[in-house]
C-alpha cells in the first residue's frame, strides 16, 4: 500500500503552467518554464530521525510513522502519482541580480490534499542534483538539516508563519563540505529534510521571468498564484495583481515583525527566500539574539557588510518587496498602486512591531514625545546592548521584576542577573537602572495587578527558543546515534511560553565555552 494514496496526490502546478520540456541531465538554463521534472537520487541507507505527528495528520498520514515511510521521503521510492519536479526561479543575492537559481536542491514529491480539503507542497530538501543545482550535489548534511526541522517546527509553535517540518531521514551517505569557506572540506554525515507548505513560491519565481522579458509566463504565473493562493482577493475583477501584491506587503510586514519579537535572524533575506505567502522560508545560516545587538548577524558571509543583521531585517524586507513590485510592473500594474503595498508594508509593519514591542513590556498604550516617539521604548535598545542582556531571558525575567515604589534597584537587578551575560557596572547599570525605574513607574500608572502583567508578558515573550548552541549540542549528539537531545528540543519547542519541569538547561543562556565555537553563535551558508 502507498504511503501517499494516488487520489490524495494532485500536481496541479504542473498541469496549470509550462514545464521544462527537456528531460537532458545536467545543470542548464531552463526558459519558459516554471519547473523541471526531476527524480530523487537514490541513497544508501535511509533512516528516520524524526518525525512531526502534528504535520503527518495535516497530510493525512497517521501518528506512528510506516515502516517504509524513510525510502519514500528520502526519494529512494517515488510512489503513483508523484510527479517529482524542481522549481525555476531566481532572485537578488546580497543586493545584486544572480540570475537564474532554481531548486538546486530541493525537490518537490507532491502537492497532497489533506483531509481538510487544503492542498500542501511535500519537498525534500536534499535529494540529489536538479538542473539547478549549478556546481553543487544537491545534498545536505546532518546540521543543516536538523536545524531546519527544529527551528521551522519552534517557529510554528511560537506563532510566527513559515513552512513546516514532516521528518528528517539520514541517508547513509557521507557529504562532503567546506563549512568555514577556508579550503578544508571535510566528510559529514547526510540527511533531507521533508518541509511542507501550502506553496514554496517566492518572490524570485516572479522576477526571473519579469527580467528575462517573459511576460507571457509571468502573466500565467500570477494569474495561478491568484486563483489558488489568493482566491480571495477576486482574481478575476480588474486589479487583483496590485491587490494580491497589498497583501503580500501586510503578510510580510507581519512575519518580520514576529521575527523582530522573539529575536529571530535569518540571515540571508535574498529575495529567492522570501515567500509569496509571507512565511518564514529557507532555514539556513539563521540565529537567535542572545546578547543584544542590532548589528548581530549570524551569517559569515555577511559579516564585513551585515545586510541581514537583527537590525536592518525591516529595511530588508521592503526592499525586497520593491524588487517584487519591479517584476509586477511588465503586467501593466500602475506604479502609484505598487507604492500603496509598499506603504501598507511600512503600516503594518509598525502598528505589528509597536504592538509587539508594548506587550513585550507588559504595557498597554505607548506615549509619544514631541517627536512622536515613546522615550521608553526608544531607549531600550541602547539600555539592552550597553548591559549586554540576553534577549530571550530579559523579557521572561522582566515579568518578575518587582514594580512596588519602594523597591531597592539592587533587588530588580537581582531578578535579572540570569539575563546579564557579564557583571553589569558603571554606567551600563546606571542607565539600566533608570530605564527600570521609568518602566516601573509606567507600569504602576496603567495599574494592571501583578499575576495579569506578568501573564501577558509570558504570553509575548517566549521562555525557550533553538538557540544556536543549543541546536549545535542536538547535532552532536545526533551524529553519534543519540536522538534524545533532538526529541527533547522538539518537544519543548511545542511550548515555547510555558515552563517545563526538567527542561531549565533549555532555557539558560548561552555558557561562555559556546561564544566562539563553530556553530554556536555564527554559521556559513555551508549545506
Amino acid at each position: 500500500m502507498p504511503i501517499f494514496a494516488a487520489d490524495r496526490l494532485d500536481d496541479r502546478f504542473l498541469r496549470a503552467l509550462p514545464i521544462d520540456a527537456s528531460a537532458a541531465p545536467g545543470v542548464r538554463q531552463v526558459t519558459g518554464a516554471v519547473a523541471s521534472l526531476v527524480t530523487p537520487t537514490p541513497v544508501r541507507e535511509p533512516r528516520l530521525l524524526a518525525y512531526v505527528p502534528e504535520v503527518a495528520a495535516e497530510l493525512g498520514l497517521p501518528a506512528t510513522p510506516p515502516d517504509d515511510l524513510a525510502a519514500v521521503l528520502a526519494g529512494n521510492t517515488v510512489e503513483p502519482g508523484m510527479r517529482p519536479y524542481a522549481a525555476c526561479y531566481g532572485g537578488h543575492q546580497f543586493g545584486h541580480w544572480a540570475g537564474q537559481l532554481g531548486d538546486g536542491r530541493a525537490i518537490t514529491l507532491a502537492e497532497v490534499l489533506g483531509p481538510d480539503g487544503a492542498r500542501r507542497e511535500v519537498q525534500l530538501k536534499g535529494a540529489g542534483r536538479t538542473p539547478y543545482s549549478r556546481g553543487a550535489d544537491g545534498r545536505a548534511v546532518l546540521r543543516s538539516s536538523l536545524r531546519e526541522l527544529v527551528c521551522s517546527e519552534a517557529m510554528h509553535h511560537l506563532g510566527i508563519p513559515t513552512t513546516r517540518a514532516l521528518a528528517l531521514v539520514a541517508t547513509g551517505d557521507v557529504v562532503v563540505r567546506d563549512m568555514f569557506y577556508d579550503g578544508n572540506p571535510e566528510p559529514e554525515p547526510g540527511a533531507i529534510t521533508t518541509r511542507v507548505a501550502p506553496s514554496f513560491l517566492r518572490f524570485g519565481n516572479f522576477e526571473l521571468p519579469a527580467i528575462r522579458g517573459d511576460h507571457a509566463l509571468l502573466r500565467r504565473l500570477v494569474d495561478d498564484t491568484l486563483a489558488t493562493l489568493y482566491p480571495e482577493l477576486e482574481p478575476t475583477r480588474p486589479g487583483a495583481e496590485a491587490r494580491m501584491f497589498v497583501e503580500v506587503c501586510r503578510r510580510t510586514a507581519r512575519t518580520v515583525a514576529g521575527w523582530m519579537r522573539v529575536g529571530f535572524v535569518h540571515g540571508v533575506m535574498n529575495t529567492d527566500n522570501m515567500s509569496i505567502l509571507g512565511l518564514t522560508i529557507d532555514y539556513g545560516p539563521y540565529g537567535w539574539l542572545e546578547p543584544f545587538d542590532l548589528t548581530w548577524t549570524p551569517n559569515t558571509t555577511d559579516a564585513a557588510g551585515r545586510r541581514y543583521c537583527f537590525g536592518a531585517q525591516p529595511h530588508v524586507a521592503q526592499w525586497n518587496l520593491l524588487q517584487l513590485a519591479r517584476a509586477l510592473l511588465p503586467l501593466g500594474v500602475a506604479e502609484d498602486e505598487l507604492a500603496a503595498g509598499i506603504g501598507a508594508y511600512q503600516v503594518e509593519f509598525t502598528r505589528a512591531h509597536l504592538g509587539n514591542t508594548l506587550a513585550k513590556l507588559g504595557l498597554r498604550e505607548a506615549a509619544a514625545d514631541a517627536d512622536g516617539d515613546d522615550p521608553l521604548l526608544a531607549a531600550l535598545p541602547g539600555v539592552l546592548t550597553a548591559a549586554e542582556l540576553d534577549f530571550t531571558l530579559f523579557f521572561r525575567r522582566l515579568a518578575e521584576v518587582d514594580l512596588a515604589a519602594g523597591t531597592s534597584l539592587d533587588a530588580r537587578m537581582a531578578t535579572l542577573a540570569d539575563a546579564c551575560y557579564g557583571e553589569v557596572v558603571g554606567a551600563p547599570r546606571a542607565r539600566l537602572e533608570v530605564w527600570l525605574d521609568e518602566w516601573a513607574a509606567r507600569s504602576r500608572h496603567e495599574g494592571d495587578a501583578a499575576e495579569a502583567r506578568r501573564a501577558r508578558m509570558d504570553a509575548v515573550n517566549p521562555l525557550y527558543v533553538p538557540r544556536n548552541y543549543l541546536a549545535q549540542e542536538v547535532i552532536d549528539a545526533a551524529a553519534t546515534g543519540d536522538l534524545a537531545p533532538l526529541h527533547a528540543l522538539l518537544e519543548v519547542g511545542r511550548r515555547p511560553y510555558q515552563p517545563q519541569p526538567g527542561a531549565e538547561a533549555l532555557a539558560a543562556r548561552r555558557p561562555e565555552w559556546a561564544r566562539d565555537r563553530a556553530g554556536c553563535s555564527m554559521l556559513s551558508c555551508s549545506s
